[in-house]
């Protein structure tokens, strides 16, 4: 099983109503939970861990992550309130304000032992949870608890709104990179966590910390990864008609887990030897799923059946 551990809560998406007004829909989302159900569209059997509100939002999102066949046995449901998101598009990107203090995300704690790593390939951790200590240490807790006996994937997906003391914040993710076997993060998360561009050394450093594989998202540009034995590999992005960028990193994650454990690659040791063909099949899946939840408004994944061609492709190998 794949799992997908940290933020899950309920994005208003700005809509325009039938008289002409501005308007806000509820849509589930979350990073960690995007992920969790992309995997599972896809075909993974695939969990999410984290806290889930029984509030109405809660409602909804639970029912969202069931009706993906995402597993909730590793959630944990409370009477927290829901994290709530409002979003506005402000020069082509996404903007949050977020609404998360006191609420089941925020209260989530790792129970050890209460994850049967020996049956899990991959554990995904990011986003909004890490950007509070007690997250962060939770979140941490539970990667030690896996002893070495999964692989890790951590995504930062940086919110800076949420982030109040930024060299604390990046000693934090320098913690989960340095823990990860596998890192993602977007240009954009780069820029904020590291100033310019200079991808290429921090991915050197990373590997040379332990990390396996290192990948750059850059939009419209495509991705560039670099892994300790297939060297650097680039994958230029789909053409789409964009209607939104709301989850496409998110799709790209889940998709690129789904890819890696689709052509064996998932558990650490297997990662560790992926040759240039394998990864460039595995990041161009994941570019494709990216694009198409572009083409389409807010987080919502491709299914299985609407990516049939790249999957062939994924196969083709």
């Amino acid at each position: 099983m794949l799992l997908s551990c940290g933020d899950a809560l309920v994005d208003f998406l700005p809509v325009t109503s039938v008289d002409g007004r501005a308007a806000a829909v509820p849509v589930a989302g979350g990073s960690c939970l995007n992920i969790a159900v992309g995997m599972a569209r896809l075909g993974a059997p695939a969990g999410f861990v984290g806290g889930i509100s029984t509030d109405l939002f809660g409602r909804i999102i639970a029912d969202h992550a069931l009706g993906s066949q995402v597993d909730l046995r590793h959630a944990t449901r409370s009477e927290h309130q829901t994290t709530l998101a409002f979003v506005r598009h402000l020069g082509g990107e996404p903007q949050y304000a977020f609404y998360d203090e006191a609420t089941a995300s925020r209260a989530w704690t790792y129970r050890r032992g209460s994850i049967p790593f020996d049956e899990i390939e991959a554990i995904h951790v990011g986003s909004t949870t890490l950007a509070h200590d007690q997250g962060a240490a939770q979140a941490l807790a539970m990667i030690e608890d896996a002893g070495g006996a999964t692989t890790i994937s951590f995504d930062p997906n940086c919110r800076p709104n949420l982030v109040k003391l930024k060299a604390r914040y990046v000693d934090q993710m320098d913690a989960f990179a340095a823990a990860a076997d596998i890192v993602r993060m977007s240009a954009v998360d780069f820029e904020f966590l590291y100033g310019g561009s200079d991808y290429r050394e921090k991915a050197k450093s990373l590997i040379a910390a332990g990390a396996s594989l290192v990948v750059v998202t850059r939009g419209i540009k495509g991705a560039r990864a670099w892994h300790g034995e297939a060297g650097l590999v680039e994958v230029e992005a789909p053409a789409t008609d964009v209607v939104d960028t709301i989850g496409a990193g998110d799709s790209f994650q889940a998709a690129l887990l789904f890819a890696l454990r689709a052509i064996g690659r998932i558990e650490r040791r297997a990662l560790a030897r992926m040759n240039p063909g394998e990864l460039a099949r595995a990041l161009s899946f994941a570019s494709a799923c990216a694009a198409f939840t572009c083409g389409r408004a807010g987080a919502d994944p491709p299914r299985r059946s609407d990516v049939g061609p790249a999957l062939s492709r994924l196969m083709a190998g």
